[in-house]
């Protein structure tokens, strides 16, 4: 499994600046991570691991997100123009990346790994929070570092707005 010590060591290698952050307790899942270190939902970086069904074939997708912006397996699939689209199993998340369930980070993903980046990362100057692979771990890096070292596709994941929502069909008074 992975963990802090490989991320650190890998982003050393790499020259990004970085800090591990101890946890005042166990996390169980990322999603519990701006309520444990007082940040904002959308300053730390989940990846979520969806199961999916293509032509192709199946296999596995991670998408990096935002917490504050989960993605949605609909939404996905409209990415991917997959069939079938649903939350991956731990076990199949413990398999495809290397990393605990609920604890996957964004880097050292596996190369066969599709994935998918939300266009909603922030990529600025800021700090941004990742797991670690671990239960008392998380990470501290400048987004824009964080931006240049993850790889995969950046896509909008934002839900697509319907054609004749209420705005569009108002009535002036």
């Amino acid at each position: 499994m992975k963990d802090a010590l490989a991320i650190h060591r890998w982003l050393l290698a790499h020259q990004v600046h970085h800090e591990i952050v101890r946890l005042p307790r166990p996390m169980t899942c990322v999603d519990e991570l701006p309520r444990m270190i007082s940040a904002a939902p959308g300053r730390c970086v989940a990846v979520t691991v969806f199961e999916v069904t293509t032509r192709m074939g199946r296999g596995a997708v991670a998408v990096v997100a935002p917490v504050s912006s989960p993605p949605l397996p609909g939404v996905v699939g409209g990415q991917l123009g997959a069939r079938n689209v649903r939350p991956a199993s731990a076990f199949v998340v413990n398999a495809v990346t290397d990393y605990a369930a609920g604890l996957v980070g964004p880097l050292l993903l596996p190369e066969d790994l599709r994935v998918l980046l939300d266009d909603r990362l922030p990529a600025d100057d800021d700090h941004v929070y990742i797991a670690t692979g671990e239960r008392f771990t998380a990470l501290r890096l400048r987004a824009l570092d964080l931006a240049s070292v993850l790889t995969g596709k950046t896509v909008d994941l934002r839900i697509p707005s319907q054609r004749g929502s209420r705005e569009a069909v108002a009535l002036p008074y």
